[in-house]
């Protein structure tokens, strides 16, 4: 049977994935507000209003639900990936690229939870692997565009491209961890945060 002629989601499967989204978002909520470590299986289902049965069909244990949204977070990548695959001036990619990863970033949300995945991957090769794909993915594009900057003679030849895009990402990612702690809002960083990293990027005069 091809794409095209696969049937169409049945009543039930719909309500399952229903169900797991559900218990998804729970399970956010909770290592949100009580971290990984001190949220337990029960209280994913009671934040989901499911019984521990219902879970368990859906996710063989707290570890699995991790890895889902491990997983998840890879397509909350694609808007980056596409804002770099852009054929602008690298400039003003690299510009567009900044604002954009540094706004999802400075999301307290978003920084708890990186938080929890990263610290978990220490201790769990496959959460790490995930970690580590999920880098390496926009690592390897924005190097692409910091090459393409430098062919084009619009950034200087850096010794490594990619080094200097692992910490690009480094620093913008450090930013935002520092804009949630310190409770200053990342619209008064940006400006530091985008002159640092333009500054070892452009064509030094002189």
């Amino acid at each position: 049977m091809t794409e095209t002629e696969k049937k169409p989601a049945s009543k039930r499967d719909k309500a399952s994935a229903q169900r797991r989204n559900q218990i998804l978002e729970a399970a956010v909520m909770c290592f949100l507000e009580r971290g990984y470590h001190q949220t337990g299986v029960r209280d994913i289902a009671n934040r989901a209003q499911v019984s521990l049965g219902n879970l368990y069909n859906h996710f063989p244990g707290k570890h699995d639900v991790l890895v889902e949204i491990a997983m998840l977070e890879r397509k909350e990548m694609d808007p980056f990936l596409k804002i770099l695959a852009m054929r602008s001036p690298t400039p003003k990619v690299l510009d567009k690229f900044i604002r954009a990863y540094s706004k999802y970033l400075a999301a307290p949300e978003n920084v708890i939870l990186t938080l929890e995945i990263s610290s978990e991957a220490i201790r769990q090769p496959d959460i790490a692997q995930l970690f580590v794909e999920n880098r390496a993915e926009l690592t390897d594009a924005l190097t692409a565009v910091v090459k393409r900057g430098i062919d084009d003679k619009d950034f200087r030849a850096v010794p490594d491209p990619e080094q200097a895009s692992q910490i690009i990402i480094e620093v913008l990612e450090g930013s935002a961890y520092r804009s949630v702690l310190s409770e200053v809002p990342m619209r008064k960083l940006m400006g530091s945060v985008k002159d640092f990293i333009l500054t070892s990027l452009l064509p030094r005069q002189g």
